[in-house]
């Protein structure tokens, strides 16, 4: 068992905690609203910390969560940001979905200090991180993936070092990518039936067992449906992941038509009063 520190208690960090102190390891946890950390700690025991620095003072592994790349420099340097507080030999473990650019950028200075970094963006969403069931993409040194991934397995249904530095976000990249163009995909047929005058729940129930079947199919077409967009990942938030996307395509001449005009289309969405829907949410502007 491992004494660890986890910064970033949000939909997503705060059952990834949970899942670390279920297993048996030592947490400290932080968040910039203490009092989420205080719930957290009389949930699951451990301890909070003040800072980040505090959280991560003695601490093998120290694990993140938190919203973009501003956030995440913000909880990492500076005097009271974990690096201060990280152990030579220690890893620090991303699972912030931010750009490649920061993973290296930070990556280079933990390595320059003496210890390891890892990014690890997940996919899986709130009821995977609630589940323990979330697919965590990284990327870093060998070693430091061999020593942290037996901790983060608790919450992993799968796990896999994809290549040096960046390689996670550059994964969570493909990911967010196909993501986008299923879901305008399965949002353009559901409207396409309703208009028909088919029933849109007979349809899938026939068509998921093809070869249009997919997890999003199988588990938001109900939902979808129903008009129900309460649940899952934000529009916000993919917006903003869609953001990184298509500016590392920028970078590596990658050619995305698709994704960026679904971005647009989310921006549409946003338009409606739907930053928080979640992402099937594309079905709404089909009308």
């Amino acid at each position: 068992m491992a004494k660890t520190a986890f910064i970033g208690l949000g939909v997503m960090g705060f059952p990834m905690a949970g899942h670390l102190a279920a297993a048996g390891h030592d947490v400290t946890v932080y968040n910039r609203n203490a009092a989420k950390s205080a719930d957290w700690v009389k949930r699951h025991g451990g301890q909070a910390a003040s800072t980040p620095r505090a959280a991560a003072d003695g601490a093998e592994f120290v694990f993140s969560c938190v919203g973009n790349d501003d956030d995440l420099r913000a909880v990492i340097l500076g005097e009271d940001g974990a690096f201060a507080g990280m152990a030579r030999d220690a890893v620090f473990v991303d699972h912030t979905t931010v750009s490649a650019d920061v993973t290296r950028e930070l990556s280079a200075i933990a390595t320059k200090a003496g210890f390891a970094f890892v990014d690890a963006p997940v996919s899986g969403g709130q009821a995977g991180a609630e589940n323990g069931a979330l697919g965590v993409m990284c990327g870093g040194e060998q070693a430091a993936y061999d020593r942290a991934a037996p901790v983060i397995d608790a919450y992993a249904k799968a796990c896999a070092l994809l290549g040096a530095s960046g390689a996670g976000q550059l994964t969570k990249m493909v990911n967010q990518i196909c993501i986008a163009g299923l879901l305008q995909g399965l949002s353009e047929g559901l409207h396409f039936a309703q208009k028909a005058g088919l029933d849109g729940r007979a349809v899938i129930d026939v068509i998921a067992h093809g070869a249009a079947g997919s997890w999003q199919m199988s588990n938001r077409y109900e939902t979808m449906l129903d008009d129900k967009f309460d649940h899952g990942f934000a529009v916000d938030w993919m917006r903003k992941d869609l953001g990184i996307c298509l500016d590392e395509a920028d970078n590596n001449g990658a050619s995305l038509p698709v994704t960026a005009i679904v971005d647009q289309f989310y921006k549409d969405v946003q338009k409606l009063g739907g930053a928080r829907w979640d992402t099937s949410s594309l079905i709404r502007r089909l009308g």
